[in-house]
Parts: structure tokens; C-alpha cells; sequence
């Protein structure tokens, strides 16, 4: 195709009035095929300029020089008879000239002539132009600049006709190309004048890019106001280009909600579908036209799925590798639609944030000076959201810093208008239930864990299984690592509503602003309209509560008094009465005053029961109370100043956790056989002596959690009865001596934390925990010996273990694809056994190795696979093929010219000086300087300068004397294959070990030059 330039600053016009100027020999291509491609530029809306003049005189007009002056493209149709026209020959001199001038670009193509005939002027094109030259013989410099044209044009790439068996397809080629040099050369808008778009574009056209013998489907989905419009009409303008018929039906649920809508929209699909502005209202005969054409249709804004079907009833109709994008709020939608692919709208980045906001606030990029800070707080504001930043940045646009600190903080009560009425489109499509999920998030849930939420809901009878399923189609809340989360803007609008629901903030049915609960309370205000309170008291002064004023509250639901700062209780009691809590269900009192619940609270409605830093001494009067708490009891240090008696804990059958950590003075636990369900039992710091056998009714139990319980001296046999339990933490039970020799039989235990405590053995059948992976059996100072372990370990941490003497195996055959085991500091290890596990380790990374050169030949995945072991030692084993006695090792030329993974071993001696602390936490890293070069095939290779890959090897800790590391790494392809039949290459010349500071896995980027590195040793597989 033509050679391309964008338009030159040279150029003495502003803007391209034209995008194309059509130069052709009238005589030859007017009635055929110029005017066969001139209707079809112009069916693809490009401004065309064709000249119909039929008498011309003997030079180019003005005004035929300033057409091609001002054209983006020049179209040159070379015909036979072209030459023969001075006008033209002029007319392409011209043309170049404007090419060499204002880097227009030039396409020729070439009608039933020969390029070569052309360029030479020699065949039946070149006799045409022999009667040109008779006739100006006596200007050779016409001639000359003629001759010079041709042969110019004539080499620039363009369309051959010869190559076309159709006319048509000729055109529509040329059409294409046209279309896409024009969105070269001109860049789209959306490039100039939107923010973080063209990111999101390639995402999208990624998307889009695989060809289907179907119709192929998209949804672009996100809350109001996210920019789905925006990055749906920057598509649709991108590559509709590539499409027979292209539509973007915009506001689709507003249009259709209009009288006679549906029919409306119907009309404007065809109309633009088939190009044609009177089309027939015939929908079959309208569809079967579109059968034939490759069409691309954006419906925005679709609220129900009957406003697509409407439209156009099913996607049958159209033509295979057609597209169809929907925008919406609702993901259900898409799925009724069958929707291949969803692209979820995330909020702008920070700094695409700031720089949409300024272009409203301050018409430019970036803030004005003094107002960075303020415009920072609008940025925590909008969270992101195009929407708010326009809104915002357009209200605050040349407003004083007064102003705009004032119009903050009144934002962070009351939503804006405008941001309130497109979010609000959303609340009003949920039913009642929904709404009230959607208030109560917005209000008091937020953040909150999923489980206790779901259960919360569920027992207020809003049905939280389809509540919030629907909330998330709708992207109105989010569920992230088993938190319920919604966008601060949606809280707002929440927050908003309830705020409307009265002018009394006494008859609002949800409270969370201090304020408005200091009034409420204080002047006892309450009403039967209040289901929730939430207050954070430390940002209150001291509340009394008057014994009588949760009464009226008969709806009371939620109550919530906590403390974001640590300090005392401001909520002050000395009793309560009436019926104020007969409807809680989820009760959170910090500091909790009084020694026992509220008498008319009702225990089989509580969900979740929390009591922190409380000094209650009973949870409620008389046993007519069974206690169904259905969520956590969470007692935090003086809850208990006894053992709990049984009429404090009657019915546990339902509870999932309890949590008395912290109870110092707590000795024993009573029967617990009726807490089926019971899940995780904290008793962290208590004075537990052991535990009741009864425990091992506890069958869906998963965590146990017994750190520094000093007093414990032994588990029953019975605790190895719980199948579920995948957590069991043991450290700092310092006299704990023996460990139930069934211990193999938890066949779920993930992690077992046995530091600090004073075992001499570990039972030989923990070989059996085949779901194992992490096991801490640090500072355990009477450990002697270590049994053989399960495959299943990722991570042994057996850090000075000071009487351990023997182990048997570590390396055999591990089924985990990391592994991190830590000896370091056991000196008292035997040296034929620490040689023995060296010389295990050698086997099970070949075995390793060629599991991975099997996995690669067989283009099969298989994840990054790497290792590390620390012990006591000073030398590097001799199976390791390069050494060094510093850290650098430069390998043989050809080594591993053949290789096609970075697979190796890796050791090394090192020691940590004293003044290091011994905690301290350090990283290690392989700097590789390799070559790389692309091979193709027929052509020479093309090699690139030498760089440096560093890869993280591990983190050690502090070591005072001499240590073996010994690791492997598996994972870095050398070749990787291209489908167009080329390979790049990386070849390794030299590699550097060191080891940089790091805190946690936080490295401080510093190479720690003073350690010990004594020797260095890899290995290549």
C-alpha cells in the first residue's frame, strides 16, 4: 500500500477540507469504475473530491490546486489514456509536490495498466503519452518533470487491478485501506480529548480480535456514570471502519420508555445498518438484507433484556464475524444474551483521575498552583469516576479555595445532584428487599465479612442469597476476599436516601453520622422508624443513655458502638428496660458498661454477639434464654473471672466461633459436645490445662488456636478425631511435651505451628498429613530428631532447633512446586546426614528438571518451580558444574546455545557479620547478563546489546557462621516461537549472586556488600 505520513506543520492550511482527491483520465474511468468508487467513498462518509467538469482548458485551475492542497489523501487512477492528458500530468506534478510539501499521502492504483508501463512509460501507456510528447517536444523541462512523475508514482505501493477478479472487490479494498490510512493520519478524539481510554480500547480490541464463525458478542458492564458510554462510543468510532453497516443506538432504556421508542430505534438501526435514510418498514425484508452484510451494532445503555429482542429479535439474523457490544448495569442482561465476553469498567487511575478533573476545573491537565491539595480531597471523593470528576470539576471550575473547601465537606453529606441522578437509575430498578440489602450496606455494612452479612440479612428476612446476587449483576456492591464492599459514591447515594426519608433524624430508619446519633440519643429522639445504629464513639463526647430511650426503637436491628481510636466506652447506662432489643440481631458493644445483657434482649435472634474489652460476667439472665447465636461470641481479655459456667454457654449447637483469648484466669472449658457446628476456637493466652475430650464432637471444626497457652501439658487422643480441622497452632506451649501419636489421622491439617514449646519427638505419623504444607517447628530446644515428613510440604521453618540430631530424608519426592526449608543454626546435625540431604536434593532437582524439559516438548503448562534449603555447612557440593570463589561466574562460550529453558541449581557459603541483628531478613538474587538475537528462517539473525534479567532467588535469614543455601530455579523460557516463523533467543554469558537487605518481603534495594559470600556454585539442567 501508499507510504503514509501524518499531515507536516509545513502545511498552509489549518484542517484537510477534503479527506480525498480522485485524479483520473475522464475519457477512460468517469462512467465505470471512478464512478463506482466515488459512491462508495462516499457511503463511508469520506469527503471525496472529484471534478466533473468535462472542458478543461490548458492549466489546473485555482481552485483544482487548492483541492489538492487541502486533501488528506490523493487517489491517482492510472488508466491507459491518463498520460495523454496534460491536465493529468499536472495534476499529479502537483500532487507529489504537496507530498514532498505537507506529507500528503499518494495511492495509485493501477486500471488494467502495468505498474511497470507506468513507471517506464512503455507498453500501450507509454504510446499514450509519445502523442503528449510529439505535442511538447520543444519544453523538455515539462517533459522532464512528467517523466519524473511517473515514474515516482509508479513506485509508491497501491492496487493493481490485475490482482482483482471483481471490480468490486477492488474497491472495497481501496475503500478499507482509505479508511484506515485516514485514522493514521488523523488521530481520533478520543486519543486527544478523552483520559485513560486508549488503554482500555486495546483491552476491548483484544477482545474483539478473534474471528468467529458466530456472531460475536460483547458486554461492557459497570454502575452508572463509570464511562461504559464513553469507551463504547471510542470502539464503535476505532474499528467501525471495518464493517458493511455500523450502528451505535445510544440511551437505549431512556428512547425506549418514550411512546412509539422502540419503533423509533428500530428505524434508525436499519437505516444506518443498510445506509439507506427512507428504508422500507419491512422487518423481515430489512433482516434478510442484513444476513449478507458483516455489520457492528453498540446498543448503550439496555436496562432489560427485552429492548435488545425488540430490536432485533435474535441474533440468528445476522451475518457470521458480525459484532454486537452492550452496554449496561445489569450482568444478568449480557448472560440472557449469551454474552462471550464481559469487560467490567474499573475506575480511572489517580492520576487519569486528576488530569480529567483539571481539564473541567481549570482547562488544563493538571491543578493550579495552591490547589493541589484540595483537588486531592476531590479525588478521594470521586474514587475514580468519570461522572463525579466532570460534575465536580465543572461546579468548583473558578470558584475561591474558600469555596471549595466548603463545597468538600458538604459532599462528604450530601451527594451532588446530578452524580445522585444517574446512580439513583439503579436503586429504583431493585425491589423492596433489595433495597433495603443495598441501605443496610450502605449504612453499616460495608467491609463487613460476607458470611456474617449473609446471615445478618437472611435473619432480617430480606433473602440475601438473590439480594445480593442481583446487587452484584447490577455493580452495585462488590464481594472481595470474603468482604461485601461497595464504591464510596454508591454509599453516598445510600446514605443520601436515607437521609431524605425525613427532616427528623429521629424518624430516619438508619443512623451513622456521630452527630446525628448524639442528638437522637442525648434528647432521647428515637422511633419506631430506627432498624440501625452505627456509631464510632471516639469521635463523640460522653453520651448518657437514659434507661428508657432504646424503647420506642421496637425495629431495632443493628446496634453498633464502636471505637476507630482506642478509649473508653462514652456510651454511659445503668440499665435498660422496655422492649428497645427485642429485634437486634447483630449486637457490637465496645466497653460494654454493665455486667449483662439487656434482660429483654432475645438470644435466638442475635447473629453476632461482640462484647470487646467488656467486664461481663453473664450474658444474660435465667435460663429461659437458649442462645442461638448463630455468628461469634467475641471475648476479649476480663470477660470471664472464672471458669465459664454452663448456664453461660447452654446452647452452642449453632455457634460458629468462639474466641476467648485472652482469659487469663480461664482453666477449663465446660462440655462442648452440643456445638456442632462450631468452626474456629480461639483460646490464645488463657490458663487452659487441657482440653475436654468431648472435643472431637466438634466434626466441622477447621481452626484451633492454643498459642501461649502455658498451662497446656497435653491434647487428648480424641482432638485427632476432627477431620476438618486444617489449622492447629501449639507455639509457646512451653510445656507441652508429647503430641498424640494419631496425629496423622487430621487428614485436612494445612498448618501446624509448633514453635517454642518443649517436644522431644513429633509422632512418626504426621508423614501421613498429605494436605500439609506448612510446618514451624522453630526454638523448639528439646527437639532431637525429625521423622520422616509428608510430600505435600511447601515450608519447614526448623530455625535453632538446638538438640536436633537426626532426621530422616527431607528430600523425597515432593509433590509441592516451592519448597522452603530452614535448618540453619543446628549444629548438633549429623555430617553424613547433612551430606546424605545434599545428596538427595541433587536427585530429586534432576527429577525435577526432567519433568520440565518432558512438560516443555510437550507444549504443556507447568508453573514456576523453585526451591531453597539452608543448613550448616562450608562447601559446594561437586555435582555443581560451575564455581566461583566470589560471586561473579562467567560460563563458557556455546554452553547453553541449545537450551530452550533457564533451568539450574544453585548454592552458596555465606555468613552474616554480628553487627547485623539477628532477625534480620535478607534476599537473594541471580543477575543473568545474557544475549538475545530474533532467528528467522532464509534471513541472518538479528542480535540486540547484551542486559541483565535479575531474578529473586529466596529470603534467608540471619546466619553468624558458614551456610549451605542450596536452591533451584525452574522457569524462564529461552525460546520463545513465534507463529510468523522466527524465535527469539536469550543466552546466558555471566551470572552474579548477591543478596540485597529486605524487611519481610520489602526489599530495600540495597546490596548488602559486607556479608560473607565465601563461594558461589550453579548448575545447568
Amino acid at each position: 500500500m501508499a507510504s503514509s505520513s501524518s499531515s507536516s506543520s509545513l502545511s498552509p492550511r489549518n484542517i484537510n477540507k477534503y479527506d480525498v482527491f480522485l485524479s483520473f483520465r475522464g475519457e477512460d474511468t468517469r462512467d465505470n469504475f471512478t464512478s463506482h468508487l466515488y459512491s462508495a467513498l462516499s457511503q463511508k462518509s469520506i469527503q471525496t473530491f472529484i471534478d466533473d467538469q468535462l472542458n478543461r482548458g490548458d492549466e489546473i485551475s485555482q481552485s483544482l490546486v487548492y483541492a489538492i492542497e487541502t486533501s488528506a489523501i490523493s487517489l491517482i487512477i492510472f488508466s491507459e489514456g491518463y498520460a495523454s492528458s496534460r491536465w493529468c500530468l499536472d495534476e499529479l506534478v502537483k500532487i507529489l509536490q504537496c507530498k514532498r510539501e505537507y506529507a500528503q499521502i499518494v495511492i495509485p492504483v493501477f486500471y488494467r495498466v502495468d505498474p511497470s508501463d507506468v513507471r517506464n512509460q512503455t507498453g500501450p501507456f507509454g504510446d499514450s503519452f509519445s502523442k503528449l510528447e510529439e505535442r511538447f517536444k520543444e519544453n523538455s523541462e515539462k517533459l522532464k518533470s512528467w517523466r519524473n512523475a511517473l515514474k515516482e508514482a509508479a513506485s509508491f505501493s497501491g492496487f493493481d487491478s490485475q490482482n482483482f477478479r471483481l471490480e468490486s472487490e477492488l474497491i472495497k479494498k481501496a475503500v478499507h485501506h482509505i479508511l484506515k490510512r485516514l485514522a493514521e493520519m488523523s488521530p481520533r478524539n478520543y486519543k486527544n480529548q478523552l483520559v485513560g481510554v486508549e488503554s482500555r480500547v486495546k483491552e476491548i480490541e483484544s477482545l474483539l480480535g478473534a474471528e468467529s464463525k458466530y456472531v460475536y458478542t460483547l458486554g461492557i458492564w459497570g454502575f452508572g456514570g463509570i464511562g461504559k458510554t464513553t469507551i463504547a462510543r471510542a470502539i464503535f468510532d476505532k474499528i467501525s471502519s471495518n464493517f458493511e453497516g455500523s450502528c451505535f443506538l445510544q440511551n437505549v432504556r431512556e428512547e425506549s420508555q418514550r411512546p412509539g421508542g422502540l419503533a423509533y430505534l428500530r428505524q434508525e438501526l436499519f437505516s444506518k445498518l443498510l445506509k439507506e435514510e427512507n428504508v422500507i418498514l419491512d422487518i423481515d425484508l430489512n433482516f434478510r438484507r442484513l444476513s449478507s452484510r458483516k455489520v457492528l451494532i453498540v446498543f448503550d445503555d439496555v436496562t432489560c433484556f427485552n429492548q435488545v429482542e425488540s430490536l432485533i429479535r435474535s441474533l440468528d439474523w445476522f451475518m457470521p464475524e458480525s459484532q454486537i457490544i452492550i452496554t449496561t448495569r445489569d450482568k444478568q442482561i449480557l448472560r440472557n444474551w449469551g454474552v462471550k465476553k464481559i469487560y467490567e469498567m474499573k475506575a480511572l487511575m489517580f492520576n487519569h483521575a486528576l488530569e480529567l478533573f483539571s481539564r473541567y476545573a481549570f482547562r488544563q491537565n493538571y491543578p493550579d498552583v495552591g490547589y493541589e491539595e484540595l483537588s486531592r480531597k476531590v479525588m478521594e471523593y470521586a474514587q475514580g469516576v468519570p461522572l463525579a470528576l466532570k460534575v465536580l470539576g465543572c461546579f468548583l471550575f473558578e470558584r475561591e479555595k474558600e469555596v471549595w473547601e466548603d463545597a468538600i465537606n458538604k459532599l462528604r453529606r450530601i451527594l451532588h445532584p446530578s452524580i445522585q441522578e444517574v446512580l439513583k437509575l439503579s436503586y429504583d430498578s431493585l425491589d423492596d428487599k433489595e433495597k433495603n440489602i443495598f441501605l443496610d450496606v450502605a449504612c453499616f455494612l460495608n467491609g463487613e465479612d460476607i458470611y456474617s452479612v449473609m446471615k445478618f440479612l437472611e435473619t432480617s428476612g430480606f433473602y440475601p442469597e438473590i439480594g445480593i446476587s442481583v446487587l452484584i449483576d447490577k455493580s452495585l456492591i462488590a464481594v472481595s476476599c470474603n468482604k461485601i464492599t461497595m464504591h464510596d459514591l454508591l454509599q453516598g447515594l445510600g446514605r443520601e436516601i436515607v437521609q431524605q426519608e425525613s427532616i427528623n433524624r429521629g424518624n430516619r430508619s438508619r443512623l451513622w453520622h456521630h452527630e446525628d446519633i448524639y442528638e437522637v440519643l442525648t434528647h432521647n429522639m428515637g422511633t419506631e422508624k430506627i432498624e440501625g445504629i452505627c456509631l464510632d464513639m471516639s469521635k463523640v463526647k460522653e453520651i448518657h443513655i437514659n434507661s428508657n430511650t432504646f424503647t420506642k426503637m421496637c425495629r431495632l436491628r443493628f446496634l453498633k458502638f464502636y471505637s476507630s481510636i482506642e478509649g473508653e466506652n462514652k456510651c454511659k447506662v445503668s440499665d435498660f428496660q422496655g422492649p428497645g432489643f427485642a429485634e437486634v440481631r447483630y449486637l457490637h458493644w465496645h466497653r460494654y458498661p454493665l455486667k449483662s445483657l439487656p434482660s429483654n434482649i432475645q438470644p435466638e435472634k442475635l447473629v453476632l454477639l461482640e462484647m470487646p474489652h467488656s467486664n461481663i460476667q453473664q450474658l444474660w439472665d435465667g435460663v429461659q434464654h437458649h442462645g442461638k447465636l448463630k455468628q461469634i461470641i467475641s471475648v476479649v481479655c476480663n470477660i470471664f473471672t472464672n471458669t465459664p459456667k454452663p448456664l453461660l454457654i447452654p446452647h452452642l449447637d449453632m455457634l460458629v466461633i468462639l474466641n476467648l483469648s485472652g482469659c487469663s484466669k480461664l482453666k477449663r472449658l465446660p462440655d462442648i459436645s452440643s456445638a456442632g457446628n462450631m468452626q474456629k476456637i480461639f483460646l490464645n493466652g488463657t490458663a487452659i490445662e487441657e482440653l475436654p475430650s468431648s472435643i472431637e464432637c466438634l466434626r466441622g471444626l477447621l481452626g484451633l488456636y492454643l498459642e501461649d497457652c502455658k498451662s497446656l501439658k497435653s491434647l487428648p487422643n480424641s482432638l485427632c478425631n476432627l477431620k476438618s480441622l486444617a489449622y492447629l497452632n501449639l507455639n509457646g506451649c512451653s510445656n507441652l511435651q508429647r503430641l498424640p501419636e494419631s496425629l496423622g489421622q487430621l487428614s485436612s491439617l494445612v498448618e501446624l505451628y509448633l514453635e517454642k514449646n518443649n517436644l522431644e519427638r513429633i509422632p512418626e505419623s504426621i508423614v501421613h498429613l498429605s494436605k500439609l504444607k506448612f510446618l514451624f517447628l522453630r526454638y523448639s530446644q528439646r527437639l532431637q530428631s525429625l521423622p520422616k515428613l509428608p510430600c505435600s510440604l511447601f515450608k519447614l521453618d526448623a530455625r535453632r532447633c538446638m538438640a536436633l540430631e537426626s532426621l530422616s530424608g527431607l528430600f523425597s519426592s515432593y509433590e509441592s512446586y516451592r519448597q522452603n526449608f530452614d535448618l540453619s543454626n543446628n549444629f548438633k546435625l549429623n555430617q553424613n546426614q547433612l551430606r546424605g540431604i545434599v545428596e538427595d536434593a541433587m536427585l530429586e532437582i534432576q527429577i525435577m528438571a526432567t519433568t520440565r524439559w518432558k512438560e516443555e516438548e510437550q507444549n504443556r503448562y507447568f508453573p514456576s518451580c523453585d526451591g531453597l534449603v539452608i543448613l550448616p555447612g562450608n562447601e559446594i557440593p561437586t555435582w555443581f558444574r560451575f564455581k566461583s570463589m566470589g560471586s561473579s561466574i562467567t560460563l563458557p562460550p556455546g554452553c547453553l546455545s541449545n537450551k530452550k529453558l533457564l533451568s539450574f541449581a544453585f548454592s552458596a557459603i555465606v555468613a552474616f557479620p554480628h553487627h547485623h541483628f539477628t532477625e534480620r531478613k535478607f534476599r537473594l538474587f541471580g543477575e543473568f547478563k545474557v544475549k538475545s538475537y530474533i532467528k528467522k528462517k532464509k534471513e541472518k539473525n538479528q542480535y540486540f546489546d547484551p542486559h541483565v534479567i535479575k531474578i529473586s532467588l529466596g529470603v534467608v535469614n540471619f546466619v553468624d557462621s558458614d551456610h549451605l543455601l542450596l536452591g533451584y530455579y525452574f522457569t524462564i523460557p529461552l525460546t520463545i516461537t513465534h507463529p510468523h516463523d522466527w524465535e527469539y533467543n536469550i543466552v546466558p554469558e555471566a551470572v552474579r549472586f548477591g543478596v540485597e537487605k529486605a524487611t519481610g518481603s520489602e526489599s530495600l534495594d540495597i546490596e548488602c556488600k559486607c556479608c560473607g559470600m565465601r563461594k558461589w556454585g550453579i548448575h545447568f539442567f
